[in-house]
């Protein structure tokens, strides 16, 4: 229960660093807008989804291989330059907006089959990518550090997040007044989602994203009361409706801005919404979803 209530803690805390910027960028009635980048070279630079002011948290995805293989990594942006990724990190970071990394995703390379396995990925998500510094390690954003780890494990086992979640939180005891390693995971809709309810149990997850698409278990009639399952559950996290900004990413999970406004005046009443997450950012510059949800 204590790590419980830090957790809960450390979140209002990083809630609060997005200071005025976060309040602006989104109305009262979406929280916060969390936007996936990453997926397609089309969709444009970090710094530019940054400078749209509709985001107040923006994943990069994916590090998509990791444990299968002893110590083999692969960052996949989707043919963006990487050289650039950091700079733009800092930029958006100077805007109050949040980056994260999003680990797993659809179709990856990764699973997490040993304790060690765990130990090793934090290691390189420490170092590489977080606030660790050690000779001879790569940094593909140089000396940026993002904001936290998303856990979107789309496929694979459940064992051994629980572990990774642990190793990285702790180093927020290192920090103080604020969240050095947010963590965050994205599930499927439908409660609970097995592969990662061991890794939530530990009630170390700053937020929670419902992904209420892709998967072909959540169904229009069921969309709230899957929500209110899982902010229910997690009361010490702040939890976040998923959707997407297009029918063409998936025609059956696809709801308008007008109908998940209409979505929001039920949800955001409960004590754990967060907000929405948007897939993805190439999409969202297309239609012009998220700016719709404006007030």
């Amino acid at each position: 229960m204590a790590l419980r209530r830090l957790a809960a803690l450390l979140s209002l805390a990083v809630l609060l660093s997005a200071g005025l910027t976060a309040v602006s960028a989104t109305s009262q009635n979406t929280g916060d807008t969390v936007i996936i980048w990453g997926r397609n070279k089309e969709e444009g630079s970090l710094r530019e989804a940054c400078d749209t002011g509709l985001y107040t948290t923006v994943i990069i995805s994916f590090l998509s291989a990791f444990g299968y293989k002893p110590r083999y990594y692969n960052l996949d942006i989707s043919g963006h330059p990487v050289s650039a990724v950091g700079t733009d990190i800092k930029y958006c970071q100077s805007k109050g907006i949040l980056i994260l990394l999003a680990i797993g995703g659809q179709g990856g390379e990764y699973s997490l089959p040993t304790s060690q396995a765990a130990v090793e990925l934090h290691d390189h998500l420490w170092y590489s990518y977080l606030g660790g510094r050690r000779n001879g390690v790569y940094r593909p954003f140089g000396d940026a550090n993002v904001n936290g780890i998303d856990f979107f494990i789309d496929q694979g086992a459940r064992e051994h997040y629980n572990e990774l979640a642990k190793l990285l939180y702790a180093h927020n005891k290192d920090y103080r007044g604020t969240v050095g390693v947010m963590l965050t995971a994205t599930t499927r809709c439908e409660y609970p989602d097995h592969r990662l309810d061991e890794a939530l149990g530990t009630g170390l997850f700053h937020r929670i994203h419902v992904k209420m698409f892709s998967d072909g278990r959540c169904p229009a009639w069921s969309r709230r009361q899957s929500f209110e399952k899982w902010a229910k559950t997690y009361p010490q996290s702040r939890v976040l409706i998923g959707v997407v900004a297009s029918p063409d990413v998936d025609k059956e999970a696809y709801m308008s801005p007008e109908d998940l406004n209409k979505l929001l005046q039920f949800i955001n009443k409960l004590p754990s919404f967060g907000g929405i997450m948007v897939w993805d950012r190439f999409y969202d510059k297309k239609t012009g979803f998220t700016a719709r949800l404006r007030v």
